[in-house]
């Protein structure tokens, strides 16, 4: 009888070796980084004013600005899926506004 105990002991050890708890709330993933802003607020609400005249939605947003010498590239989101656009602005004059969606996948 002493060898059916301990064979039980051992697998109900060996059953418990494998199991693992977890205290504590779950790791939680690090944020996105900011969106990078070097271009102006001037150049940035141009962009946001022409990509809503072109698309008439209102819902556009500025997601990121990169200021350069020739032209500031502002990108925006539209909409509820903020899908995006991209303008090349100088000094408050839109030169160029693009949709960066692919409408041939849609």
């Amino acid at each position: 009888m002493m060898g059916v105990r301990c064979s039980f002991v051992l697998v109900l050890v060996a059953g418990l070796a494998g199991c693992s708890e977890t205290t504590g709330p779950p790791a939680l993933s690090p944020p996105d980084p900011a969106p990078m802003r070097t271009g102006s607020a001037t150049d940035e609400q141009a962009c946001e004013l022409a990509v809503t005249r072109q698309t008439n939605n209102g819902d556009v947003v500025t997601l990121s600005s990169d200021f350069s010498q020739a032209n500031t590239e502002v990108i925006v989101g539209v909409g509820p899926d903020r899908a995006r656009w991209r303008c090349l602005v100088s000094s408050g004059e839109v030169a160029e506004v693009m949709s960066l969606t692919d409408e041939g996948a849609l």
